[in-house]
């Protein structure tokens, strides 16, 4: 038996062929049009799918001064006054060691620690722009200001600037990865190191995250399922 083609068919035929088409532009949008909304402050930042992103390194950078400052919450003393001060220090900067590539995060970072440090009460921060215009005069890197003759040089340019210090402040960011066939677990780590740069003590304090990824949504209660 042959079925005719009939106008109807036709018609009906399109119209089913449209509305297949409209629903996929519905769900997956125009290829030249993009679609953003802005969070409100209740709301949770969103989960990055392949790498760390503000939902690990917002709470890596909360916890880690957190309770850095707790330890170092006492204000410092004028010894010719002996009024309490802020005591200055120095944020040298962001090192990433950890397995992804941060791109713009590293900057925002950066000015997240510094301004938590320096609404803390307890310490003045040097502003950053001193920072790297000293760093950039002596060819140096943050990681060279360990060496004593070069943090001596640095600490020079400093005052003469009009930006002395007491302390330097380095942030590192780490990872490890655990793999298990298709997921894979990411355990984020980032340590501030605050040295005093007259006796060269330090103190150290750590925030970690850890992250699973996983190639589907069963990947999550596969690999965590805590009734194993």
């Amino acid at each position: 038996m042959e079925f005719a083609c009939t106008p109807l068919f036709r018609t009906r035929s399109l119209a089913i062929v449209l509305a297949m088409l409209a629903g996929a532009v519905a769900l997956n949008g125009c290829r030249n049009h993009q679609y953003a909304h802005v969070l409100k402050d209740n709301q949770r930042d969103m989960v990055g799918s392949h790498d760390a992103g503000a939902e690990t390194f917002n709470a890596l950078v909360d916890e880690s001064v957190a309770k850095l400052l707790a330890r170092q919450s006492v204000e410092g003393f004028d010894p010719a006054t002996g009024q309490p001060y802020s005591r200055r220090i120095c944020f040298a900067g962001i090192e990433n060691r950890s397995s992804e590539d941060i791109g713009d995060f590293k900057d925002q970072l950066f000015e997240q620690i510094d301004s938590a440090v320096s609404s803390s009460g307890a310490f003045q921060t040097v502003s950053p722009r001193y920072v790297e215009q000293g760093l950039r005069q002596l060819r140096l890197v943050p990681e060279d200001l360990m060496i004593p003759s070069h943090r001596d040089s640095f600490l020079d340019v400093m005052q003469q600037n009009q930006q002395p210090m007491e302390y330097l402040l380095f942030a590192r960011l780490t990872s490890g990865t655990t793999e298990n066939n298709a997921s894979y677990q990411r355990d984020y780590l980032l340590t501030l190191e605050l040295v005093n740069v007259n006796d060269g003590s330090h103190d150290k304090e750590s925030a970690r995250i850890r992250k699973g990824y996983h190639q589907t949504r069963l990947g999550k209660w596969s690999k965590y399922n805590t009734l194993k």
